[in-house]
């Protein structure tokens, strides 16, 4: 119980005054009373607990209570979470939804208000978030920051809208969040005098040190799909202070296997980082950016640590929450269900002729699709022809790609992307960043209507086709999330997974790298329901070049 004295004794990782010393926590209610040293103490770590300081609770394709009892295994007892995914479906419901879901677990999981629902004009969302809908959520104790404001566009040019988000959050002396991958020299120096403050985009060290000269705090990412970690982690050493820790999207599987926070962790001492930098962009650098409620291990704090065997293998032994354990060896020791149902998904069947592509003279503009990152190239490629109909490519790997409104029934749009390497099949989903239409790829239009069909059938989720069969994880909550336990939820995604392995593409994770092809706010050629998008010309594009 939290009101129960209690001693624990260990070798103390002071993140604030970059010291280890053996020595006794003394809790009372929760809190570190007194800290006492001496050399007679247990052959464990006692360290801070870790934040992840931008990530969406969606990508995990758990509700917030299930993911909390996944991280906390890890060591996470601070999540900064962005519900951006839900409310491009379900507007402020989704958002309620997520804080209400969250409150019922006893991690410090606070909020970022979405501030571009949806992320542009050219794709179709089930909700828009206006400015004064999002001031009024910035109001509430579970907000933070306003989350990544992906319209630099509209920041620069001093968009009417963008500025009101901006300016009732500076009103509430809460942080701005940021979201300008590539965005260099004066454009950037106006984003940041708006008020932005920190940045989960950078992929170079150049553009990482340009940003923090500006004042930003750089987030490093280590997602599914975007990996930036190898790419940063010199600012670990160069600018500790500037540094925070984050995994943006981070599928099932990938905790499952290497970890959460804790294997950046890993990463960075195998790389011979400093630890104190390390653990402070993992704690001290998130708290005090973002205000969270979390103990850093000092006189009077709340008793917010974990207790390791290893600090270079960083497994988590205990999680202590004010005082009381809240997960051991692996387990935790808090369980909620939840059995709500929330969905937005209107979109009826097609058909083959839906998937039909008309010849024209000239090339076709191909998305050039890289595993590990969210950045695409564009290729101008020759059509394969069959029947009057421009048909997937499987010889040199150019395959057919379908996003399509899950909230009407409007005509599919048709690109073709090339890097997936799938040689049979199709996959689909209804997680496609950021409006969360229906996106497919596939080997031929007979495969891709049996994925997108089957994803229509169950109204949302993802599956994987192949001559007839089918693995699929249903995903009730929104057509992002699912209401299962952890350990559900994983063994059916394994599942599915491994089916899809069985197609032909090497990527890490192609279900998370698809579900990026549709987010129009990341070079340089994507695919929304309303077109071809060039994102550097910020606008849709014709599929042939003539």
């Amino acid at each position: 119980m939290k009101d129960r004295e209690f001693k624990i004794s260990g070798k103390i990782v002071d993140v604030v005054s970059r010291t280890i010393r053996k020595g006794i926590l003394h809790i009372e209610e929760g809190i570190i009373r007194r800290i006492s040293y001496t050399n007679d103490v247990e052959d464990v770590f006692i360290v801070p607990g870790l934040v992840d300081s931008h990530m969406h609770i969606e990508s995990s394709l758990l509700i917030p209570s299930r993911f909390a009892s996944q991280a906390v295994k890890h060591g996470t007892l601070g999540l900064v979470t962005d519900p951006h995914e839900i409310a491009n479906v379900l507007g402020e419901i989704g958002v309620d939804f997520m804080i209400n879901d969250a409150q019922k677990v006893p991690l410090e999981i606070k909020f970022g208000v979405p501030s571009c629902v949806p992320a542009t004009r050219h794709e179709t969302s089930g909700f828009v978030l206006d400015s004064n809908i999002v001031e009024s959520l910035l109001k509430r104790d579970e907000v933070v920051c306003l989350a990544e404001v992906m319209d630099f566009v509209g920041v620069i040019e001093e968009d009417l809208e963008v500025l009101k988000k901006i300016i009732a959050c500076k009103k509430l002396g809460k942080k701005i969040d940021g979201h300008a991958p590539g965005l260099r020299g004066e454009d950037l120096k106006k984003y940041v005098a708006s008020g932005i403050s920190a940045d989960h985009e950078c992929s170079t060290m150049e553009e990482a040190l340009e940003k923090i000269g500006l004042g930003m705090m750089i987030q490093i990412r280590e997602g599914s799909a975007a990996k930036d970690f190898d790419s940063l982690y010199p600012l670990l050493e160069s600018h500790p202070d500037k540094v925070m820790l984050c995994t943006d999207d981070l599928h099932p599987d990938d905790m499952e296997e290497k970890g959460h926070i804790n294997y950046l962790i890993r990463k960075g001492l195998e790389k011979n980082l400093d630890l104190f930098s390390l653990l402070r962009a993992a704690s001290y650098n998130p708290i005090h950016h973002y205000g969270l409620d979390l103990g850093l291990l000092q006189k009077g704090d709340q008793a917010d640590f974990l207790v390791v065997e290893d600090l270079n293998d960083f497994n988590v032994k205990m999680v202590y929450r004010k005082g009381e354990c809240i997960c051991e060896n692996g387990n935790a020791t808090f369980n909620f269900s939840n059995e709500i149902l929330l969905n937005n998904f209107s979109r009826k069947s097609i058909s083959i002729s839906d998937l039909h592509v008309e010849p024209e003279n000239g090339k076709i503009k191909t998305i050039v699709v890289k595993d590990g990152d969210l950045l695409t190239d564009v290729e101008n490629r020759t059509p394969k022809i069959s029947n009057g109909n421009v048909i997937s490519d499987t010889e040199n790997d150019i395959l057919k790609m379908v996003v399509m409104s899950r909230y009407d029934n409007g005509k599919p749009v048709i690109g073709f992307a090339k890097g997936f390497g799938y040689k049979k099949g199709a996959i689909a989903e209804s997680i496609a960043h950021d409006s969360h239409n229906i996106i497919a790829v596939g080997t031929s239009d007979e495969e891709l209507l049996h994925a997108i069909n089957s994803l229509i059938d169950m109204k949302g989720g993802i599956v994987a086709v192949n001559d007839g069969e089918r693995a699929s994880v249903k995903l009730e909550v929104a057509g992002l999330m699912s209401n299962k336990r952890g350990d559900e939820l994983l063994k059916e995604y394994n599942y599915l997974s491994n089916f899809a392995s069985n197609l032909g593409s090497d990527f890490s994770s192609p279900f998370m790298t698809l579900a990026f092809m549709s987010l129009l706010v990341i070079p340089k050629l994507k695919l929304s329901d309303k077109g071809l998008f060039d994102v550097n010309q910020f606008k849709v594009v014709p599929l042939f070049e003539h």
